[in-house]
C-alpha cells in the first residue's frame, strides 16, 4: 500500500501560520495592553488614583498619558518597571494598605525626572539642580495642580 503525501509546500505553511499568526495576536494584544494601561481613565479607575487624575485632567500635562511620566520612555526598560509597579499597586489594593498620602519612590522619582528632561530638555539645560536632586522638588505641583479647593479633596496636599 503506497500512503499518499502532502507536498512539501503545504506542510509547510500549515505548520507556520498557526503560530504565526498567534504571535500577531499576541503582539497585538500586547500593545493594546500597554497603551490602555498608560492612560489617565485606567490609572484612575481605582479608587487610590481617582484624586490624581483629577488634578492630571485639569493640568497643562492633561493631554499625555500617566506613563509619559511615571513609566520609562525606552520599551524595554519600561515592560519591567510596569510590572513590578503594578504588582505593587494591586497587592496594595487588594490588601488595603494605600497609604493616605503616596508618594513616589526613588526609583519612580529618577524615571519622572528622566521623562522631564527628555521633554523639557532645552529649558533644564541652562537649570543648575544644585540644591534640588529632581524636578518635582521645586515643580511638585506641575503635573498634578491641585486647583480643587483643599475642603473638596480625598487628600491632602503635602
Amino acid at each position: 500500500m503506497i500512503l499518499e503525501q502532502k507536498p512539501p509546500t503545504k506542510m509547510r505553511w500549515s505548520r507556520v501560520l498557526p503560530p504565526a499568526l498567534v504571535g500577531v495576536l499576541l503582539t497585538i494584544g500586547a500593545a493594546v495592553a500597554m497603551n490602555t494601561t498608560d492612560q489617565a481613565m485606567f490609572c484612575g479607575s481605582c479608587h487610590s488614583m481617582s484624586e490624581a487624575a483629577l488634578t492630571h485632567k485639569r493640568s497643562v500635562h492633561a493631554e499625555l498619558a500617566c506613563n509619559e511620566c511615571h513609566a520609562p520612555h525606552n520599551l524595554i526598560a519600561k515592560i519591567p518597571f510596569k510590572t513590578k509597579e503594578g504588582t505593587r499597586d494591586i497587592l496594595a489594593t487588594v490588601t488595603k494598605s494605600i497609604p493616605d498620602l503616596i508618594h513616589p519612590g526613588e526609583e519612580t522619582k529618577e524615571v519622572t525626572q528622566e521623562n522631564c528632561q527628555r521633554c523639557h530638555g532645552a529649558t533644564t539645560s541652562t537649570v543648575v539642580m544644585q540644591s534640588k536632586k529632581f524636578c518635582t522638588d521645586c515643580h511638585r505641583h506641575v503635573p498634578h495642580t491641585p486647583k480643587i479647593p483643599v475642603a473638596k479633596r480625598s487628600a491632602a496636599d503635602a
